[in-house]
């Protein structure tokens, strides 16, 4: 994992230690944040209702309703009887029930994003204690920890190994869309790690078809320290509806825990960053900001809200002076509509087109309308919320660039280069995209019946390659394209990883 630096804001709760300890062993833990307590089923709800804590991984769903949705498939609190065939549990009516599964989401699709890491790495035994905490509420001893990241699951291994409990690791691939719930409960069954195209409710029909509770790797130790702290002292920073600290991932390099209610301003200034042009809050499904909203902001679900941005995952992408904001926003809509599971026409068709709208602002041929035109096509019918979350990213970036834009189609360019700040994954090696050999296309146009997702024909006939990454989706339909062309003219080509800009002075 890239270096990242720690901040805190207050007295730390989350990165309690991370100031003198790289690693926090099982010992260490204890020392810090004391012994393991198992609350009941009944004592959980009811401090995480008090305290109304919610999922950080960005839906900020309650937590509660998740434990009481999933302890009602099971059948009644209690241990597990060694005696019960694995996977079932007998209830005080005698039904046969299976036994429930507690996932962590420790998948971090989003390249902005850093905090799950960090606590997987960091104090893995705080997460694994919000796990645990969740599991014997439940009665159940059965938990799966879920991580794209090899240092982060080489960490949970160890912890796991030290705890001496029977839980699970599991690798997923590092895609954006790895972290959606369906696709994490389908990549442990062993199935393609892609959102299921229809809503399957985890609580009833998660892991081997049994009742999971799934929250991500922050929810998970924000559980241990509620259970730890109880709900007055929790609350005891934060705001009055948003009691506790939060963290946040500043620029892609920077974890910052804070009380929730603090002002944006305080975090930049303990992070030494600007809001520059623009502020991305919630990572690539966010939304922009402009410098002035960002100055006032408070860190909460409500704060954000009240400038027009959402908390999210916690993502917060300052946009710096100096590079040129369409071309990084055009950047990152591509790399989304590489991203897609393809398995509905808002992402098969849907993303490039937004894409192909934005490079059209860029070059200052398009226009705002076309860019909401594209974001408009299919909206609330995709498979999963990529697109959506993809499209409210672009339509955010019409008003906070709204100057740019219009620089952009007086002249064809604001002069400024793409330095690329915003954070993308380095490419794998195994990442590929079109080219097209002009000294012998012909015009004939096959190639953009064949993958109309990633070319299309100018007005006389030529193709006109996007200029994104070939989705493992489309793989067989690239091969085939490439082969099929008449004159030989159609090429995959590698990405290559972008050398690094020397800085500007």
């Amino acid at each position: 994992m890239t270096a990242v630096s720690i901040a805190t804001i207050g007295s730390p709760r989350l990165t309690m230690g991370f100031d003198r300890f790289d690693r926090i062993d099982l010992d260490r833990h204890r020392a810090l944040h004391g012994a393991l307590a198992v609350p009941t089923l009944e004592e959980l709800l009811k401090i995480t209702e008090a305290v109304d804590i919610r999922g950080r991984g960005g839906a900020a769903f309650p937590f509660a309703r998740k434990l009481m949705a999933v302890a009602k498939q099971v059948g009644r609190p209690g241990d597990v009887d060694d005696f019960l065939l694995p996977g079932e549990e007998d209830d005080h009516r005698g039904r046969r029930q299976k036994r429930a599964v507690v996932v962590v989401n420790g998948s971090e699709g989003e390249p902005g994003s850093k905090k799950d890491k960090v606590l997987l790495t960091r104090n893995p035994h705080l997460v694994l204690d919000g796990a645990q905490i969740a599991a014997t509420a439940l009665g159940t001893r059965d938990i799966v920890i879920a991580i794209e990241d090899e240092t982060a699951a080489r960490s949970m291994r160890a912890a796991i190994v030290e705890r001496r409990m029977p839980a699970e690791v599991v690798r997923l691939p590092e895609r954006f869309i790895s972290g959606e719930s369906g696709a994490v409960i389908r990549a442990i069954n062993g199935e393609t790690p892609i959102p299921p195209g229809r809503k399957v409710r985890a609580a009833e029909s998660g892991v081997d078809g049994r009742p999971t509770l799934l929250s991500n790797t922050e929810t998970f130790a924000q559980l241990a320290v509620l259970v730890s702290l109880g709900p007055d002292l929790y609350a005891s920073v934060g705001t009055d509806s948003e009691p506790g600290t939060t963290l946040l991932t500043v620029g892609g390099t920077t974890v910052v825990e804070c009380p929730l209610g603090t002002p944006l301003a305080s975090v930049f200034a303990q992070c030494g960053v600007q809001p520059g042009q623009g502020v991305l809050v919630g990572g690539y499904h966010g939304e922009w900001i402009t410098p002035e909203a960002a100055r006032t902001a408070i860190v909460s679900r409500a704060g954000f809200q009240a400038v027009g941005g959402s908390l999210g995952a916690g993502i917060i992408l300052p946009l710096p002076e100096g590079t040129c904001p369409l071309r990084e926003v055009a950047r990152i809509a591509s790399y989304m509509a590489g991203q897609s599971a393809g398995q509905c026409g808002p992402c098969r068709l849907g993303l490039p087109d937004l894409y192909r709208s934005l490079e059209a602002l860029v070059d200052g041929s398009g226009s705002p309308e076309l860019v909401r035109r594209a974001a408009g096509i299919g909206r609330g019918r995709g498979a999963c919320s990529h697109p959506d979350g993809t499209a409210r990213f672009a339509l955010s970036a019409l008003n906070t660039f709204a100057r740019d834009i219009e620089i952009h189609q007086l002249n064809g360019t604001c002069g400024q280069p793409c330095f690329g700040v915003l954070p993308l994954p380095v490419p794998g090696g195994g990442e590929s995209k079109f080219a097209i050999d002009w000294s012998r296309c012909e015009g004939h146009g096959l190639c953009a019946y064949l993958v109309p997702e990633l070319i299309q024909l100018d007005r006389y006939g030529f193709p006109v390659v996007l200029d994104a990454e070939i989705p493992g989706w489309m793989e067989t339909d690239a091969q085939r394209a490439v082969a099929m062309c008449p004159a030989l003219a159609l090429r995959m080509v590698p990405v290559m990883a972008k050398q690094p800009k020397a800085k500007r002075k």
